[in-house]
């Protein structure tokens, strides 16, 4: 997984690190079927990296200006983030410029100073987030395999080393 990871924190974008990621995909044994329906899917959907990035940095400009910041609030963000992220583009910054219509939901006005210090904060660190998300994209991938040669053994169809990879 170096490969993409590398590849994710160089470039900033899901989108660009699919082919490294399928090839790391390959290499970790997942089948070609798998491989070239799970990778692209969940580098545009998975972006588990982003939201937690996106709510971490939410956070700390909430305690920044001492407002409210319950779990009650953050966990209602998180959910909408969940939905919001899977419109988000695979560019560099994509996920914050998916999340700001929603920073209103914690008090952050998007095109206020604070909005403006979110968006610094989370490009400062996207290559990291972006990051997690590639490696998350492979070990779905690996998990997908996985729970797919379970099933066929379940069904008692016999799968060959060479048909798996």
């Amino acid at each position: 997984q170096i490969p993409g990871y590398v590849t994710a924190v160089g470039t900033q974008s899901s989108a660009a690190t699919i082919p490294v990621n399928v090839e790391c995909a390959r290499k970790n044994g997942v089948s070609k079927e798998i491989r070239e329906f799970v990778v692209p899917l969940c580098a545009t959907i998975h972006l588990a990296g982003s939201i937690i990035t996106i709510t971490s940095c939410v956070t700390a400009v909430l305690l920044i200006y001492d407002l409210p910041h319950g779990i009650s609030l953050m966990a209602t963000f998180i959910a909408t983030l969940g939905v919001a992220m899977v419109a988000a583009p695979g560019a560099p910054g994509g996920a914050i410029m998916s999340a700001l219509p929603f920073l209103t939901l914690v008090g952050i006005d998007p095109t206020g100073t604070m909005g403006q210090l979110l968006i610094t904060l989370y490009l400062t660190q996207d290559s990291f987030g972006t990051a997690a998300n590639v490696s998350g994209d492979n070990a779905l991938a690996i998990l997908v395999e996985t729970f797919h040669k379970k099933s066929l053994l379940k069904e008692g169809k016999i799968v060959s080393e060479v048909e798996a990879v």
